[in-house]
């Protein structure tokens, strides 16, 4: 990386907020993967995580649809994912083959 911040595309704040929530979502899930996880603590923190940061995703798609927010721009942002990591990110979230482990 050159230090540079990621292109994002235009968003309002509430779509900045779903898209940075669904992250945060999927991060802790990655956590709680239990492919990846090592340790029944931190998986407990992460799952404890989860729970905030789902409440955190809910809160902003309440947010974009009582601002008459009704679609979800799925083209922007996935792109706005996509800049922020969010392929390597969600990756985690797969079991590995049987043959990985």
């Amino acid at each position: 990386m050159t230090g540079e911040p990621p292109r994002l595309p235009p968003l309002t704040s509430a779509e900045s907020a779903f898209v940075d929530r669904y992250l945060a979502v999927v991060d802790a899930l990655g956590r709680v993967n239990p492919a990846r996880a090592q340790h029944t603590y931190g998986a407990l923190r992460a799952a404890q995580r989860l729970v905030r940061e789902a409440e955190a995703l809910r809160d902003a798609l309440a947010t974009m649809h009582e601002r008459g927010e009704t679609e979800v721009f799925s083209a922007t942002l996935t792109q706005a994912v996509r800049e922020l990591d969010g392929v390597r990110r969600t990756r985690r979230l797969i079991l590995p083959e049987k043959d990985e482990q």
